[in-house]
């Protein structure tokens, strides 16, 4: 029997997806990377499928044979790659493969030839990023070297992409930018007889927020999950994650008693505790000892003290708290509970980090 859990709402993900599709004439990709953003890769996906979603992306090649393991036929992308990985395992799977480079071109052409099959290619431009993707000199060589592969039959550019920087700041100067040296990388290209099916540089945010960088595809993340992409702003979308525990603990200490380690935090005047199974080791970001927002009989508290490995404090003062009552570190906000946005802002961090935390094994996902 788990004493806290991670409840995932599937219905969510999938209005949430509906949602993101009713806004666009492009594909859309859910990215699940991440174990999906926290949420459980496999099952995310298939939520996301449902919702209208036509393509998946993800980070790494382990990811991306997972879902094909998992039963998954959909389009799915696969981008951050090391050289030397077994890429003609992705090939025969009908993966498609990122490159932002000639060298992992050359890699991926070579694992083509060796499946017997060409490789399904999205190459990526670095628009102002500074991540992945070729820099602006390097383009010419990777278009290229495309070109060719693509003539000899050993590639199919199916894809042209680029990431924004600042698509969470609606109205900044570069997206305009970057949107202007992706232009000029698909002319680059199409002169070299490349012409990709799908163009796509637009994410969450630039999905909710910007139309005209739609194009082919846009590849939506965390707002698949229900959590905005603009701080403050709010789209209509339904958080999917609540994480839950039973009390372990209660019991009246005195004004003046220390709580957790180092007593950063001291009671000032005779106080309840209650202890809540989660700690760091379970995604509680310890950057929210004293911070952290909890929900527990019928109000929201703040941690006392220092998030431990495996637990936390919470001060109720003279209200009724009993071992086995539960607490809710954050939901969707339907009983006035905190949200992923809310311990975001406790932790001095952003929402994607804190859902993704949430990953421990002893921590079960329920999926509701």
């Amino acid at each position: 029997m788990a004493q806290a859990a991670v409840d995932i709402s599937l219905d969510a993900i999938r209005a949430n997806v509906a949602h993101l599709v009713s806004g666009t004439d492009a594909a859309v990709m859910a990215v699940v990377k991440g174990d999906g953003y926290g949420h459980g890769m496999l099952e995310s996906a298939r939520a996301a499928i449902s919702g209208g979603a036509t393509w998946l992306g993800v980070c790494t090649l382990d990811e991306a044979l997972d879902l094909r393991d998992g039963g998954i036929t959909a389009p799915v992308l696969a981008w951050l790659l090391a050289p030397g990985l077994p890429l003609h395992l992705a090939i025969e799977a009908d993966i498609d493969l990122s490159a932002s480079s000639a060298g992992l071109l050359a890699e991926i052409v070579g694992s083509a030839r060796a499946a017997g099959r060409p490789a399904r290619v999205h190459l990526k431009v670095d628009t102002g990023l500074g991540r992945g993707g070729a820099a602006t000199a390097d383009w010419p060589v990777l278009a290229e070297a495309a070109a060719k592969a693509q003539v000899d039959g050993s590639v199919e550019v199916v894809g042209v992409w680029s990431h924004l920087a600042r698509a969470d700041e609606p109205g900044h100067e570069s997206i305009d930018r970057q949107l202007g040296m992706f232009g000029d990388a698909l002319d680059r290209a199409h002169r070299l007889g490349i012409n990709p099916t799908y163009r796509h540089i637009a994410n969450s945010a630039a999905a909710l927020t910007r139309p005209d960088t739609h194009l082919d595809l846009v590849r939506t993340g965390i707002a698949v999950y229900g959590l905005s992409p603009v701080p403050g702003r709010d789209f209509g979308l339904r958080p999917a994650m609540t994480v839950r525990a039973t009390v372990i603990l209660t019991k009246r200490v005195p004004a003046g008693h220390g709580v957790s380690y180092g007593h950063t935090y001291v009671t000032e005047r005779d106080a309840t505790l209650a202890v809540v199974p989660l700690g760091y080791a379970d995604g509680v970001p310890r950057a929210a000892s004293s911070a952290g927002p909890v929900w527990l009989a019928g109000k929201t508290r703040r941690i006392a003290g220092r998030v431990c490995m495996d637990q936390i404090v919470v001060d109720c003062g003279d209200d009724e708290v009993r071992a086995g009552d539960e607490a809710i570190l954050f939901g969707p906000g339907d009983l006035g509970e905190p949200t992923a946005d809310d311990w975001a802002a406790a932790a001095g961090t952003i929402n994607y980090e804190i859902v993704t935390r949430f990953h421990s094994a002893r921590v079960p996902r329920r999926y509701v």
